[in-house]
């Protein structure tokens, strides 16, 4: 049945393979986030291949990450009330198994975690202006780090903004903040608060992370934390391009209608395919000429150009998205295709999230 969401595990293999050939090798430098992944094969996939260490957003994301075994999880969203409550229960259940780490840029994030087991990272705002304490806070990320005492763990600085910057400019420009991230080390490291470990890089900033002589023989653990390069999508290929990556997840859709003489329409509309990154959400594979047009909630209409290119109704069309982790996260269930066999549907189990009644103490 279409729409479906088709994972190629050989090639999900192949792209963890990409990134740590531009880790060197190794799998300690990668701390991917799991927002993309989100079905526990893929997770075991990434543990297979030597990656401890990962990151999420829910705290299902990160239940799921300690059911399968995962040695060390960030959730790099900060929470609080039910959501920090829910967290500590899941750091109870998993303790001596799973090392767990939540983000804090306040005082008042702070206290909700103090004596708690679990680590904390300080939130950086890096530039992108989302969340994170400002650049110009030194001080005051000093003395949130001295609180945090024996809990600090190291600094989280997702550059996320350099999407949609050419590579020159881009390598430019990451490198620019990483210098200003070692100058906060070094005044950390004065304070006597040494950072064990130093967060950085999506997905267009990974290559630059490798690129940078400042994290090279570092007194501290760097990471980069892309998570879209396990399946990859429109962008991170267009981003990354060179180093080996391939489109691992697709969506199969079907041809139901031809509105106009040069277009088709297709079961796949934004509650299939997301539309958070823009129109077209999507290019169509095998199809160079054919043009996504804007979706509708199922219904998503292609212009092919010519009458004669246009594919019968009841055809199959394979879309490879614009964005690949809210696209993972509109599937209950993912079908994984292996030597052009379609085997078990895997749940998708870390979409969307937890709903729960937590009472306060």
């Amino acid at each position: 049945m279409t729409p479906a969401l088709l994972i190629y595990p050989a090639v999900v293999r192949a792209n963890i393979e990409a990134t740590l050939r531009m880790a060197g090798g190794d799998a300690n430098r990668w701390r991917p986030h799991l927002k993309t992944a989100k079905i526990p094969a893929v997770i075991r996939m990434l543990i297979a291949a030597g990656v401890r260490n990962v990151k999420c957003s829910t705290t299902l994301e990160l239940l799921v990450a300690c059911q399968e075994g995962a040695a060390d999880v960030l959730l790099a969203f900060s929470v609080t009330g039910a959501n920090a409550r829910r967290v500590l229960q899941i750091a109870e259940s998993y303790r001596g198994k799973t090392r767990i780490s939540v983000l804090v840029e306040t005082e008042e994030q702070l206290t909700a975690w103090q004596g708690e087991a679990v680590g904390i990272f300080l939130d950086i705002n890096s530039g992108m202006n989302r969340t994170g304490m400002s650049q110009e806070r030194i001080g005051e990320i000093v003395a949130l780090a001295k609180l945090a005492g024996r809990q600090f763990r190291g600094l989280h600085y997702y550059d996320g903004h350099m999407s949609g910057v050419a590579a020159p400019e881009r390598e430019r420009k990451t490198h620019e903040g990483y210098d200003w991230l070692l100058r906060l080390v070094d005044t950390l490291n004065k304070a006597g608060l040494p950072p064990d470990e130093v967060i950085t890089s999506g997905t267009p900033a990974a290559p630059y992370a490798f690129s940078f002589a400042g994290f090279k023989n570092a007194s501290f653990v760097h990471r980069i934390s892309p998570g879209t390069v396990v399946y990859n999508d429109m962008s991170s290929l267009e981003q990354l391009s060179g180093f080996g990556y391939a489109p691992a997840a697709l969506v199969l859709t079907t041809v139901i209608s031809h509105p106009t003489p040069d277009t088709v329409t297709c079961d796949a509309g934004h509650k299939s395919v997301s539309a958070d990154a823009g129109v077209p959400t999507c290019t169509v594979l095998e199809h160079e000429g054919f043009m996504p047009l804007k979706p509708s909630e199922e219904h998503l209409p292609i212009n092919c150009g010519t009458p004669d290119a246009r594919p019968a109704v009841g055809d199959h069309l394979y879309l490879l998205p614009r964005h690949v982790c809210p696209t993972v996260n509109n599937f209950d269930e993912a079908l994984f295709v292996e030597d052009g066999r379609i085997g078990p549907a895997e749940r998708v189990s870390a979409r969307g999230h937890e709903t729960l009644v937590l009472q306060s103490a």
